[in-house]
């Protein structure tokens, strides 16, 4: 097990899109707030600038599509485990030609492309949680069994259970990796009984860092070599409490990251990047 989670968190690029002008007002939610199409640029430019500048990973940022005002939210074109690329099906049919460009960019890195594509089969890459062990999948209003089972069959050295999402977008919505074998969850009821359904599904045990806020408990997990641990996640004005929650990781490079506009737009922290570890030169 410790070879499986040695490089958990490793990565050397990331893939980022650009947020169109479209965004603020055509872009899917799952509430009435109205974005800041200025503010909502700022908050993706600092992200990429984190990425980029302060972790030192290559970013490959795709263009934005006006025609595709979600396509911000990379994540849930792709699943992408060491060598191999799962292109999915996006449970919203508006959704689906964001996979085209993620495709492209993917095979241009020489990963193994697997495209899923059943018509009966739906999965975005919110629903996807990777321990370093083992695959969670989330059953939601947008991934079905038959995507779930594409994805099993496409990374077989993985164990990968179902977990109903009650009352979320996505399974992500409330979970996200804190580190290796940690697994940031939030306090409200459907989030603590999908991490129940998981302990019990799992053969392995995980440590749990539970935070006040569902949406803060979304971050984005690294093992950089020149870096160690390292957590995005959400900053103090948008969640002071769970932020307090985040700030006891001591052994973490920390560092907050705001996204109060995209977030209206059912966008967490993971949902702006797909992150791999390519060890050829490219």
């Amino acid at each position: 097990m410790a070879d499986l989670m040695t490089g958990f968190g490793n990565f050397t690029h990331a893939v980022v899109r650009a947020i169109p002008q479209s965004f603020a007002k055509e872009a899917l939610r799952t509430n009435c707030s109205e974005v800041d199409q200025v503010k909502a640029q700022r908050e993706y430019e600092h992200y990429v600038g984190v990425l980029k500048h302060k972790l030192g990973l290559q970013v490959l940022e795709l263009p934005a599509d006006e025609s595709l005002p979600d396509c911000v939210f990379v994540e849930d074109a792709a699943v992408v485990c060491g060598d191999t690329a799962l292109i999915t099906r996006p449970g919203a049919a508006s959704r689906r030609k964001e996979t085209e460009a993620m495709k492209k960019v993917l095979t241009e890195l020489n990963l193994n492309i697997v495209v899923m594509e059943d018509e009966m089969a739906t999965l975005d890459g919110g629903d996807v949680l990777f321990t370093g062990r083992e695959f969670f999948v989330g059953l939601s209003k947008r991934t079905n069994q038959r995507g779930a089972e594409i994805l099993a069959d496409a990374f077989k050295d993985y164990a990968v259970s179902t977990v109903p999402v009650e009352g979320s977008l996505h399974l992500k919505s409330f979970c996200s990796m804190a580190g290796p074998g940690l697994i940031a969850i939030g306090s409200s009821d459907p989030a603590q009984r999908a991490l129940k359904i998981m302990q019990q599904m799992s053969d392995h045990r995980y440590d749990k860092l539970t935070v006040p806020d569902d949406l803060a408990a979304n971050c984005v997990y690294m093992n950089l070599p020149s870096k160690g641990h390292v957590l995005l996640h959400c900053t103090p004005e948008e969640f002071p409490e769970s932020a307090k929650v985040f700030e006891k990781l001591k052994d973490h490079m920390l560092i907050p990251v705001s996204n109060t506009e995209k977030v209206k737009a059912d966008g967490a922290l993971t949902c702006m990047g797909v992150f791999i570890n390519k060890k050829a030169e490219i």
